[in-house]
């Protein structure tokens, strides 16, 4: 049987155009461009809240009686306003749009019949829980500040107030204007006497701001705060005031009491004190019945990196990763002598609150502009000192890295940010070893450190994914088999990581006296096998010597996995094998593994769980290979593990080729100068 016709939609302007693939996600539908399409071709036509495109929407529909949709940002909208960051939310209206409470709309006809079923509330009453307790609002880039650091007065009560931008479409349909801002500050300051009146004012609002000049007609004191998250600002206090703002409703979620001085979906249901004229007939709701309406039917959630629809939950998770991330790079980075392929594969890491990073050729330059905009300084590895006088930082592979060798320039998708000692760097302290030392992991961190060791394990996932295929020997009959894992000589691994071993020779000499008589294997490290890096002398002392496989593959055959510093010994411990330890990789020294050196400063005795919380959950930064931005590991092993390479056309090909061999020779010079 024939399926129904699939519907096409017109869009009314380009920056709809360029949200295409999600509008036609969103609606299942085709989506043209208009004009370029006949009416009778089309459906109907999709604009923009009350924007001009969306003005235009409803005209052309009612012209050519087609039917509209109106499209709008939703209650979770992303990490920060503006085109350059994907929307995480969209509400679609075919009726009218929610801010717009004179007209009929989706969310009003919802709200006409409040959702009573247990578990669906009981859901909603979850969620709620989640967003405050994650601390997400629409937008998700501000610090997170006490109110006093932010500048309130301490010691005082106080109401807050939420501004709005002046003539924006939100205020017209809550049926109020500029003097509705002046009421509501005449209102505050005779409920509250002796209370601080504190404004937040929208990002937006600049000179625009209502309550700064209602307050400065009327000569009232007030206190403006630094930009920050506003729950903390909700739940401390008394009381807020709003005419339409959606943190009228988070400050419901926080049990506040809100005075709405317009028309709301939130107001008029017994929720909160009306000052606005209120429909006569709307019926009354819970705070979970709205919440249902609000942020489970009406609102639409899109994945952000596959792009497909997804649960609130899922958004949730996201977004916190996003914000996570994002603030700890709290100033504007400033590379230094980053070839264009590094300046292109780190960019994602190093935005942060502040800006995207900024790409100089010299660690001069870079010093330069980091004090002239109290930014800091971001140099790779740990060859060359930081720079005096100016915060600085280092980066290095991630242990989640990517499916193939940064040698032949696959992009990572995780990186390590430090101070002066990375994590191989045995000489001192990285943020590594200090959370290991004396950082503390709840049983929620602990219990999902342990599902992302079932997740890794069960999809195969390693450093590098190479998974080429291993032909494992069956060692002798009661024979100990030990896998001793290659690493670069001139790696700074070893060079500041393993100060007594410091040869692939020599390691596989040491464990031939401590096991005479084991079946040693030893697999070369991949770069040194693609000819680019140097593996030294060939050891004599290991009964065998490979150069294919996954490293994986060769961990599962052996009963024990030998190092000085290689992350193969941390993925062994992952997979519950005996590790020993030549050197002093981040996971020696914590009772976990068989120490060959001694490593006084650890004392800490820790457990697998608190191992992989600190280095794959806490320490790391990760970027999801399809949309570039901040995952969860849980996320990058999923899409490691399912994703499909994808093919670059004939011209990247080329060009990443030529790219290669360049780098190549770059490898090659740099390991000639070291000793």
């Amino acid at each position: 049987m024939a399926g129904q016709a699939r519907k096409t939609y017109a869009l009314l302007s380009p920056g709809l155009w360029r949200q295409r693939g999600d509008i036609a996600r969103l609606l299942d539908t085709d989506v043209v461009a208009w004009p370029f399409v006949l009416p009778g071709r089309v459906d109907g036509f999709v604009g923009w809240g009350r924007r001009p495109s969306g003005v235009r929407a409803m005209r052309l529909a009612a012209l050519f009686g087609k039917q509209v949709v109106t499209l709008e940002d939703g209650f979770l909208r992303g990490f920060a306003p503006g085109q350059g960051e994907p929307s995480h939310s969209y509400v679609i209206d075919r009726d009218g749009i929610y801010f717009d409470a004179q007209a009929t709309n989706g969310l009003d006809r919802l709200l006409s019949r409040p959702v009573t079923d247990v578990a669906a509330l009981e859901r909603a009453c979850r969620l709620i829980a989640q967003l405050r307790q994650a601390r997400l609002s629409k937008y998700n880039n501000s610090p997170l500040l006490s109110p006093v650091d932010a500048g309130v007065p301490s010691g005082r009560p106080f109401v807050l107030l939420v501004d709005q931008v002046a003539g924006d479409a939100s205020i017209a349909g809550a049926g109020a204007g500029p003097d509705s801002f002046r009421l509501m500050l005449e209102r505050a300051v005779a409920d509250n006497p002796g209370k601080t009146i504190v404004v937040r004012t929208h990002p937006a609002a600049g000179d625009r701001s209502l309550l700064r000049q209602a307050a400065s007609a009327l000569g009232v004191e007030i206190v403006v705060p630094a930009r920050m998250n506003p729950w903390p600002l909700l739940e401390t206090a008394d009381s807020l005031y709003t005419v339409s703002s959606q943190l009228g409703f988070e400050a419901l979620m926080a049990g506040r009491q809100v005075h709405c001085f317009g028309t709301t979906y939130y107001s008029g249901r017994g929720l909160t004190n009306d000052y606005g004229a209120q429909p006569p007939d709307r019926p009354s709701a819970s705070l979970e019945q709205v919440f249902h309406a609000a942020f489970l039917d009406y609102s639409h959630y899109l994945d952000l990196h596959s792009r497909e629809l997804c649960s609130l939950e899922r958004a949730i998770e996201q977004a916190v990763a996003v914000r996570d991330q994002r603030m700890r790079i709290d100033r504007k980075v400033f590379t230094a002598g980053f070839s264009p392929w590094k300046r292109r594969a780190m960019t994602p890491f190093l935005k942060g609150v502040a800006s995207d990073p900024v790409h100089k050729r010299s660690l001069d330059a870079a010093v330069a502009a980091a004090k002239a905009e109290n930014g800091v300084v971001a140099i790779w590895g740990s060859d060359r000192p930081l720079p005096a006088g100016v915060p600085a930082i280092r980066l290095e592979d991630g242990f989640i890295r990517s499916r193939g060798l940064g040698v032949t320039l696959t992009m990572p998708s995780s990186i390590a940010v430090d101070d002066d000692h990375v994590y191989y760097d045995a000489r001192g302290e990285s943020r590594l070893e200090v959370l290991l030392s004396g950082g503390t992991f709840d049983e929620p961190l602990r219990t999902r450190a342990r599902a992302l060791v079932r997740l890794l394990v069960q999809r195969g996932v390693s450093k590098y994914n190479l998974g080429t295929e291993a032909r494992l020997p069956a060692g002798g009959a009661g024979q100990l088999k030990i896998l001793v894992p290659g690493q670069v000589e001139k790696d700074a691994s070893i060079r500041y990581g393993s100060p007594a071993v410091r040869s692939n020779a020599a390691l596989v000499a040491a464990v031939r006296a401590l096991f005479p008589d084991a079946f040693i294997v030893y697999k070369a490290h991949p770069d040194v096998v693609s000819g680019v890096r140097d593996g030294g002398a060939e050891p004599a002392a290991a009964d065998m010597i490979v150069t294919s496989g996954d490293i994986l593959q060769w961990i599962a055959w052996a009963d024990r996995v030998e190092t000085m510093t290689s992350l193969a010994g941390f993925e062994a411990l992952l997979r519950g094998k005996a590790v020993g330890v030549h050197g002093a990789p981040f996971y020696a020294g914590w009772g976990l593994t068989d120490d060959r050196l001694v490593i006084p400063r650890r004392t800490r005795r820790i457990d697998l769980d608190t191992l992989v919380a600190a280095s794959l959950i806490l320490y790391p930064f990760y970027v999801h290979p399809l949309s570039g931005l901040p995952c969860r590991p849980e996320d990058l092993v999923e899409e490691i593990s399912v994703g499909a390479l994808r093919k670059a056309g004939l011209l990247q090909r080329m060009l990443l080729g030529v790219a290669q061999q360049v780098n190549r020779v770059g490898v090659l010079l740099r390991d000639s100068r070291l000793r």
